[in-house]
């Protein structure tokens, strides 16, 4: 039992995929402006739309390395996480209603499977 639980993290940890990087995106300006607050993460909608499907196959862990800690993550009720960040604005800098953001929804197991940009009016 315990070597099958044993080779089966082996074969989970061979398969993770290696953290991407991102053309044309500044890690660290990303992460200074948390929820879109400062304005600078509008700049890499574009770019991040064209390299999406890089962030899909990912692990939580991962992720968060790569964007830094989601600015809100919900869980659904068939264990799915999904992580938001903002990429303009988000109504806790301004009050304002209309935003952008990068959502990435997680399967049970931790691994990135859908990278959405939505536009919130």
């Amino acid at each position: 039992m315990k070597q099958s639980l044993l080779l089966s993290v082996l074969i989970c940890l061979s398969c993770s995929k290696a953290v991407p990087e991102l053309s044309d995106f500044d890690q660290k300006a990303w992460k200074d402006d948390p929820k879109g607050c400062k304005g600078e993460r509008g700049r890499y909608i574009d770019p991040m739309f064209a390299q999406r499907h890089l962030l899909t196959g990912l692990s939580e862990g991962d992720l968060v390395s790569l964007l830094g800690k989601p600015d809100k993550n919900d869980l659904s009720e068939h264990h799915e996480k999904f992580y938001t960040y903002y990429f303009t604005p988000g109504p806790e800098c301004n009050g304002g209603s209309s935003y952008t953001v990068l959502e990435v929804r997680f399967n049970a197991t931790g691994v990135s499977k859908e990278v959405a940009i939505i536009a919130i009016d």
